[in-house]
């Protein structure tokens, strides 16, 4: 299992809670690539492509936001969003440093 960062402090668990509070890490920017017409994901010596819905979730991650309400804004804009598939995206992300999480 991955520990998650939250807030500097790492706490137990391989998971995204709908109670956490997602927020880029502050090494990392979004951003948007006239050569790709993409948005992007910056930190240090990596970009990372996106395609729009990781980029949607990620503009939603402002450390204010819990993961159910980004779940709840997102099925706004669109029909149907798996929350499993948000969670798991933002798991990853976490497991790799791009993502910080407040407890919700």
């Amino acid at each position: 299992m991955n520990p998650t960062q939250t807030g500097g402090r790492t706490r137990p668990g391989a998971g995204v809670s709908g109670s956490d509070r997602p927020r880029l890490a502050r090494h990392v920017r979004l951003a948007f690539c006239r050569t790709r017409q993409r948005r992007i994901l910056l930190h240090p010596e990596t970009v990372v492509v996106l395609n729009d819905s990781g980029a949607d979730i990620l503009e939603l991650c402002d450390g204010r936001r819990t993961v159910a309400e980004i779940v709840a804004e997102l099925g706004a804009r669109y029909q149907a969003v798996p929350d499993d598939e948000v969670r798991q995206f933002l798991t990853r992300l976490v497991a790799r440093r791009c993502v910080e999480l407040a407890d919700g």
